[in-house]
């Protein structure tokens, strides 16, 4: 998709269309806000269950490791019977298991319902972005729809760690679990007035379910074993989840409808997007954790305040955002998304620096201002260099694999940099990776 595909226009968006791009955009940054709901009250979660280490580390993982399993499933699904439709049955799974979370009586029932509501998000994500382009059916509108709605979940991670800081000081856990409540019922209430019905299909394309098993499973084993690496026992679950995988790749190559047609992953634009996603989502969430221990546990800082030491994040991210869709509309995704990542890897270098005794001022704030900027710019290009000339019988497919990209982004990547090491060298790595791919995707638009 060109610059001038996605350039913008004078034509306003009747009332009605602003309403449901509102509406699905409220519910993309919820699906996040609730990956980050438990975040910061985690051990506060700890110490009324009695859990150790690795029983957080699992929790934590729940609702992300359903999610990203069962989202190129979610796209299918979607392909097959429609967009509106499943994210109706999606909405009703992630509304009952958040309305049930707040009553967990302990650990078990806590991590089902985490799972639930992961399982509930795999069916929304994608059936989400299917209706936005069943409302947006124009190639310009909806580029600059895929613009913005690259920077919700960015915004939706932001929020979540705020707001969890806050209530965990002033109430309890608990109570995070209200907001994907009032949302989902207000998405089920408003979507038959504002979402477009499912238009019949002629065709239904089949269901690869023994490649849904193995991808499932795989990612799964694959995630479990990576967030298992700081409590040991994770080769067993992370080497059988690369079996599955390969095994997947190699029935989707002799399936008649692949649950992923591996001709979908080719292009360097849609890759550029798909890298970038990745690794925005992962650069996020490794800022998100290493800020949030060194503020605690090297400063001292209440959740409270750590939450509060992320709101010029918040503004710089909003900043971002405000700006990414007049630039890709005016310079293109691929310049955009190059130049956010060059952004964000200057906020990762300035950040780099973090030690024991780094203070926030002067130390942090500039990383912290530079990365939320450059990642939500990277986020508006790759989301429209992700869908660019998706068939619109394939878009919840782009869908799953846009979202898995941004879901596996910090399992993936955090397990991969904090391997290299805590603190300041982990930051380095990502800066350097983040510096790497803004440079091979400038030299790749040069060449075509």
């Amino acid at each position: 998709m060109t610059a001038n595909a996605i350039a913008p226009t004078s034509t306003a968006r009747p009332p009605r269309t602003t309403a449901g791009f509102a509406l699905l955009g409220t519910v993309q940054a919820t699906l996040i806000f609730t990956l980050m709901a438990i975040s910061v009250p985690l051990p506060d979660i700890g110490r009324e269950f009695g859990l150790d280490h690795s029983d957080l580390v699992l929790l934590n993982a729940a609702y992300g490791l359903s999610f990203a399993a069962l989202l190129l499933l979610g796209g299918r699904l979607t392909d097959r019977y429609g967009g509106r439709r499943v994210l109706t049955g999606g909405l009703v799974v992630l509304g009952l298991a958040s309305a049930a979370a707040p009553f967990a009586p302990g650990f078990t029932a806590l991590l089902l319902l985490r799972f639930l509501q992961g399982v509930g998000a795999a069916l929304v994500a994608p059936a989400g972005m299917a209706v936005l382009r069943a409302l947006l059916p124009s190639a310009a509108e909806y580029g600059r729809a895929m613009a913005t709605w690259g920077g919700l979940s960015v915004l939706g991670a932001t929020t979540g760690n705020l707001a969890s800081g806050a209530v965990a000081d002033w109430l309890s856990w608990r109570w995070m679990f209200v907001v994907p409540v009032i949302v989902t019922a207000a998405a089920l209430v408003l979507a038959p007035r504002l979402l477009p019905a499912d238009p019949p299909r002629e065709r239904r394309p089949a269901l690869d379910l023994p490649g849904a098993v193995l991808a499932t499973a795989g990612t799964v084993l694959v995630s479990y074993g990576l967030v298992l690496t700081e409590t040991g026992g994770w080769v067993p679950p992370f080497a059988a989840g690369l079996l599955l995988l390969v095994a997947f790749v190699l029935r989707e190559r002799r399936a008649a409808e692949p649950l992923l047609p591996l001709g979908f992953l080719r292009g360097g634009r849609r890759l550029l997007g798909l890298g970038a996603t990745l690794l925005s989502a992962g650069g996020t969430a490794t800022v998100f954790l290493l800020m949030t221990l060194h503020l605690q546990q090297d400063l001292g800082w209440t959740p409270l305040a750590t939450s509060g030491a992320f709101l010029p994040y918040a503004a710089a991210l909003l900043a971002g955002g405000r700006f990414a869709g007049p630039l890709v509309g005016r310079f293109g995704p691929r310049t955009v998304t190059v130049a956010g990542l060059a952004t964000g890897a200057a906020g990762l270098l300035a950040l780099a620096g973090l030690d024991t005794h780094t203070a926030y001022l002067p130390g942090l704030l500039p990383g912290l201002l530079l990365l939320p900027f450059g990642a939500a710019l990277a986020f508006a290009g790759a989301a429209v260099l992700a869908t660019d000339g998706v068939p619109e019988a394939q878009i919840g497919l782009a869908g799953g694999v846009l979202n898995t990209a941004m879901e596996l982004g910090p399992t993936v990547l955090l397990t991969a940099l904090l391997t290299v090491g805590s603190g300041g060298s982990a930051l380095g790595a990502a800066a350097a990776l983040f510096a790497l791919t803004a440079l091979a995707g400038g030299l790749t638009a040069r060449r075509g």
